[in-house]
């Protein structure tokens, strides 16, 4: 089968469904499917928006060769990454184009969105094969939008994984959701031969949004564990000068959506009851992480890395004794099932993927969605008991050959995506006759 995949960036971006659509585009080349990929030139968010300080090309779009091996054979697939749209009053313009209510158009003139016009007009001219076409992630309409047109133009099914962030489930106004069901994206949902899920509630929400119920497909994601275990914890522990002290990982988009912020808050209460810990932030980080930064006065407790490469991501969950993301906005979370699989207990925020996916007391902690308070005490259980610590941990580790998996999960999207296809040809033929 020839497939497009439409993402608003692609790796080496960082990002839970950056990796996700890479580790499936190359899962379908592996068994025979020729992919293309549709994507941006950015790689940090504010390049969608923002020029970046490397230099790229001003207007045309460039075509990227990918090749890996896998078991001993050779892949290759296409990236196709356009330059977006940017000048200085980009924002407004958008803002005030994206009135119009029209959902097309909103999908289109979203302000958060990478608006690459030649994506736009290039879906409209291709002539390359295609049986299918795929596309990622909410709330970057515009890529999707040129999925969906594709995909009509050339009446081939178009699927859709929303990774639908869906908020404190407590809040009816929370504006986590709000953003991720805009009319827009409600539109672009309705559009989709089939929308694949990660959880539970992630499938109840889509249905209640008028996306039919056997156009849902539940999904999850997995992990491969060999990717992120077998790290050098002595090693990395030394490297930061720590020798007893309990270190608490964070990675993820380091942002006050993920919960950077609200970890170091609740890291303050405890360090200023006299608690004697530290914490350590991996992954980018966002403005308004930066923002808080530069006037947070603990700074002396807490460890910067950065992006990681794929060791030094071994070694920081080796390194670390148990995993924090209070996140708002997270559909599935990636980085708990790695955590997991360095049997490292987890403390989340009751809110979006994580809370379906850990159990309370089981194999992780939960607190309330914005309940610094009640956060800081999770972590203080945790950094007082190191029998539960491990018991949670191990818990968690042995749900990991159970249920997470990616060979199991990558190949119910191609079943999936088998069955639409045969659809699809039956079809057009159908049409033909008539």
């Amino acid at each position: 089968m020839h497939i497009a995949q439409f993402i608003h960036r692609y790796p080496p971006a960082v990002g839970g469904a950056e990796l996700y659509m890479q580790r499936l585009g190359r899962y379908l080349a592996t068994h025979g499917d020729h992919v293309t990929v549709w994507t941006s030139t950015a790689q940090q968010l504010e390049e969608m928006w923002q020029r970046p300080v490397r230099q790229q090309s001003a207007s045309s779009p460039f075509y990227e060769q990918q090749m890996f091996s896998c078991q001993g054979d050779s892949s290759i697939f296409w990236v196709k990454r356009y330059p977006p749209l940017r000048f200085p009053t980009r924002r407004y313009v958008l803002k005030a184009l994206s009135l119009v209510r029209h959902p097309l158009w909103q999908c289109l003139t979203a302000p958060c969105n990478p608006i690459c016009l030649r994506m736009w007009n290039d879906v409209n001219t291709t002539t390359q094969p295609l049986d299918a076409v795929h596309a990622a992630a909410f709330p970057y309409s515009f890529p999707i939008a040129c999925a969906w047109k594709l995909a009509r133009r050339r009446q081939v099914p178009f699927l859709l994984t929303p990774f639908l962030h869906l908020g404190d489930p407590t809040d009816l106004a929370d504006r986590t959701r709000k953003q991720y069901t805009a009319p827009h994206l409600r539109w672009l949902l309705r559009q989709a031969d089939a929308v694949f899920v990660q959880t539970r509630w992630e499938r109840e929400a889509v249905a209640s949004l008028g996306v039919a119920d056997e156009r849902i497909v539940q999904q999850g994601l997995g992990v491969d564990v060999g990717e992120c275990t077998g790290g050098d914890r002595h090693g990395f522990r030394a490297q930061w000068g720590i020798t007893h002290e309990i270190l608490i990982g964070h990675l993820s988009n380091n942002s006050a959506e993920k919960g950077t912020v609200d970890l170091l808050r609740a890291a303050q209460h405890l360090w200023r009851s006299g608690e004697r810990f530290r914490i350590v932030l991996a992954g980018p980080e966002m403005p308004n992480f930066r923002a808080f930064w530069s006037r947070f006065p603990e700074q002396q407790h807490v460890l910067r890395l950065g992006v990681l490469n794929a060791p030094q991501k071994r070694d920081f969950f080796a390194g670390i004794d148990l995993f924090a993301l209070p996140s708002r906005s997270d559909s599935f979370g990636l980085v708990l099932l790695e955590a997991w699989a360095n049997a490292k207990p987890v403390v989340v925020y009751r809110a979006g993927g994580p809370a379906e996916l850990v159990r309370d007391g089981i194999d992780g902690l939960q607190a309330r969605c914005g309940d610094v308070a009640g956060l800081a005490a999770g972590l203080h259980k945790l950094l007082k008991d190191a029998s539960l610590r491990h018991r949670l941990g191990l818990s968690g580790c042995a749900r990991i050959a159970r249920e997470f998996l990616w060979p199991d999960k990558l190949a119910r999207f191609r079943e999936v995506l088998e069955t639409l296809q045969r659809g699809a040809k039956t079809s057009r033929r159908h049409q033909s006759a008539a």
